[in-house]
């Protein structure tokens, strides 16, 4: 049986003091921290769905897509009982530090997400959270200090 696949586009949303927007969720008593995005609509492209997901859940619009920096391993999870193929795109953004407004979030995303924060780089490495893609910390240092790479870096989920 094959398994479908949910295309997802992310969003590295960065502000000028080099801090990203991430959202938590908490399972198990475990938090998680991920960046901003989520699935694709049917008909959809990735930048089309960064930029949707941008507006949903910070309600911010007129913004540039920057270039694709990660490239998520694929991964299997499941919701409501079926099994996923997760494969992800990150998308850089970078703005000027602003006020987030949620009241865009798609009921499974009120049901989800717990809170959300801006993080420097030090706070990343610090917190003993699980953080979405494995080796955030290092990956947004390496972004801030050379830019986007040539080629999307593969990260895992």
């Amino acid at each position: 049986m094959k398994i479908p696949i949910r295309r997802s586009a992310r969003v590295v949303l960065v502000e000028d003091a080099g801090r990203l927007l991430l959202f938590s969720a908490r399972s198990a008593g475990v938090v998680r921290w991920f960046t901003v995005g989520g699935g694709l609509n049917p008909g959809e492209s990735h930048a089309q769905a960064a930029l949707r997901e941008l507006w949903e859940e910070t309600g911010l619009t007129g913004v540039s897509l920057g270039p694709e920096v990660w490239r998520g391993r694929p991964w299997t999870t499941s919701r409501d009982g079926v099994a996923y193929e997760v494969r992800q795109r990150y998308f850089l953004v970078r703005v000027s530090a602003f006020d987030i407004d949620t009241s865009g979030f798609e009921e499974v995303e009120r049901a989800a997400i717990t809170g959300y924060r801006w993080w420097s780089q030090a706070e990343l490495a610090a917190t003993k959270d699980l953080l979405r893609p494995a080796g955030l910390p290092e990956l947004l240092g390496r972004l801030l200090r050379e830019g986007p790479p040539d080629r999307p870096i593969i990260v895992d989920g």
